[in-house]
């Protein structure tokens, strides 16, 4: 669950965690693998916007377009 939400908090609007969220990554994960999760949503989520920023998502992949907040 954990997990899941350090993905939530990369996707969604990324701030902080608190310290409720880094003990709960704590208990279930080592610091590397911490930044192993987080690197690898955040590598998986910048090459989808590259992929869709030049054309490049399968035809039948459904997108979302969401407004950058404060635009």
């Amino acid at each position: 669950m954990a997990a899941l939400q350090l993905t939530d908090d990369i996707i969604g609007l990324p701030g902080r965690l608190t310290n409720e969220q880094k003990a709960r990554l704590a208990e279930n994960f080592a610091e590397a693998e911490i930044a192993e999760l987080a690197l690898g949503v955040g590598l998986f989520m910048g090459m989808s916007k590259v992929l869709i920023t030049l054309g490049l998502e399968p035809e039948q992949m459904d997108t979302t377009v969401l407004p950058t907040p404060g635009s």
